[in-house]
């Protein structure tokens, strides 16, 4: 079961967000959340209150809707920063002229996940069977493979007529 918090109109650019956002992605909640008080970076308490936003949703379910939910195996399925609107503004340049430049506004998403106990994530994709990989060819029907393969098609290294008619 995954478990989300949003943020959004947050006043830092996504690309700025998504520098604090690749640190935590994957990671244990608690390290997670340790990684962030160090981390140096201005939206990084911002980022810290939305996960913890989320624990508190995983938190409230478990208890208010009686879903099992073991806090201490959550772990950062996905955290995104989108781009909001856009703010224009311009700003004073020599001899009356102005120069125009963009006020970023990012939307940032953090979704939890619980892990199992040897260490697998509990969600799966609908549809898939659990434990189901599509097995590759090997030996033989691997070359048979790439024989049916076409080839790349090849160039003529004639030049190319740059007139249709005559000079």
């Amino acid at each position: 079961m995954e478990f989300r918090a949003q943020a959004r109109y947050m006043r830092v650019s996504p690309q700025k967000a998504r520098l604090v956002l690749d640190l935590i992605k994957g990671r244990r909640v608690e390290d997670a959340l340790n990684t962030l008080v160090f981390t140096k970076k201005r939206v990084a308490a911002t980022v810290e209150k939305l996960l913890r936003s989320a624990v508190e949703n995983a938190n409230y379910l478990s208890s208010e809707k009686g879903i099992d939910v073991d806090v201490d195996s959550l772990y950062v399925k996905r955290a995104v920063a989108n781009d909001g609107p856009r703010l224009k503004r311009i700003r004073p340049a020599p001899m009356g002229r102005a120069f125009r430049y963009v006020r970023r506004i990012s939307h940032i998403e953090i979704e939890l996940a619980e892990r199992g106990k040897k260490g697998e994530s509990l969600a799966t994709v609908v549809g898939e069977p659990r434990g189901a990989a599509t097995p590759r060819p090997t030996g033989k029907a691997r070359t048979k493979a790439r024989l049916r393969r076409p080839a790349a098609g090849k160039k003529d290294n004639k030049p190319k007529k740059k007139f249709a008619g005559t000079r």
